[in-house]
């Protein structure tokens, strides 16, 4: 049986040290900020880029393309090895569609291999808590075949519970409206944002002030993981570590859990969520 090796986009937001201890290789999208081109992962930290975006400045995203893609994967062909690709969710990239177009290319190329590419319909430490999930399933002895199956089956038992504190960037993402925007910014609401099954961000609710916006994210997740075995739970932030040891807080507290990972949420989501995003990631019965 060939080995196989899982990528991930760089729309994951983890840590870089935690990827290369499971050696997983990150395929990276790009953003544009101030004149400046930076690979995602590799550019500013999470606060010189959160200033830059508090002081008004404006961050542009770019997906990967399929050369990117193919020259990304080609090396693990090449030795021999197959890849299962978990990519950054459709309804937010073009990024899964260009690492598809490079799997059927490789495949052409290398007869025999098998690249196989998932839409994850992720974002952020969902997709984390996912590839958390999928390294298991290769630790436990799972094919390529297999892993790829449980993946498919699983991918929408990743719930998204999101809060954003301005609504202004949602609103250049072109999220909410500019009515809503303005009177959420006026009236201190705090929308409540999900992950769809089409892997797009809704606005699901409001919440007026920030700690009720907040304790409402973990209730969802309390909710959502009634009945599943829950071993980590993830929660990412946008410069806001407060709000989110707060959150872990909570989460400690209602869903009895320890094992929490708290980290930054990246450049390239961070662009469209702006500062004070929180999120808390768990496995659940329904988004």
């Amino acid at each position: 049986m060939r080995d196989y090796v899982i990528t991930v986009n760089s729309t994951v937001d983890l840590p870089k040290e935690w990827l290369a201890e499971r050696n997983v290789p990150v395929v990276p999208l790009r953003y544009t900020i101030d004149g400046q081109t930076y690979e995602d992962m590799d550019g500013l930290s999470s606060k010189e880029f959160f200033q830059k975006l508090r002081e008004g400045k404006m961050a542009v995203t770019s997906q990967v393309n399929p050369e990117e893609a193919k020259e990304a994967l080609e090396g693990f062909v090449k030795e021999g090895k197959d890849v299962l690709h978990l990519a950054f969710s459709s309804a937010l990239s073009g990024t899964c569609n260009s690492m598809k177009i490079a799997a059927e290319e490789l495949m052409e190329e290398y007869p025999g291999s098998k690249v196989i590419v998932i839409d994850t319909l992720c974002a952020c430490l969902g997709e984390a808590l996912l590839l958390y999930k999928t390294l298991k399933q290769k630790e436990s002895g799972k094919t390529l075949e297999e892993t790829a199956k449980w993946v498919e089956e699983n991918k929408l038992h990743i719930c998204h519970n999101v809060t954003v504190d301005d609504l202004n960037h949602l609103h250049r993402g072109g999220r909410v409206s500019k009515a809503t925007a303005v009177l959420g910014t006026m009236v201190q609401i705090k929308p409540i944002i999900h992950m769809d099954n089409n892997g797009a961000l809704q606005v699901i609710g409001k919440e007026r002030g920030r700690k009720k916006a907040l304790n409402k994210i973990v209730d969802m997740a309390v909710k959502q993981a009634e009945g599943w075995d829950n071993d980590i739970i993830m929660i990412t932030h946008g410069d806001c570590i407060e709000d989110a040891e707060y959150v872990a807080s909570l989460v400690r507290q209602k869903m009895g859990i320890d094992n929490i990972l708290i980290n930054n949420i990246g450049t390239v989501i961070g662009s469209h969520t702006g500062p004070g995003v929180v999120a808390v990631f768990c496995m659940g019965n329904e988004r």
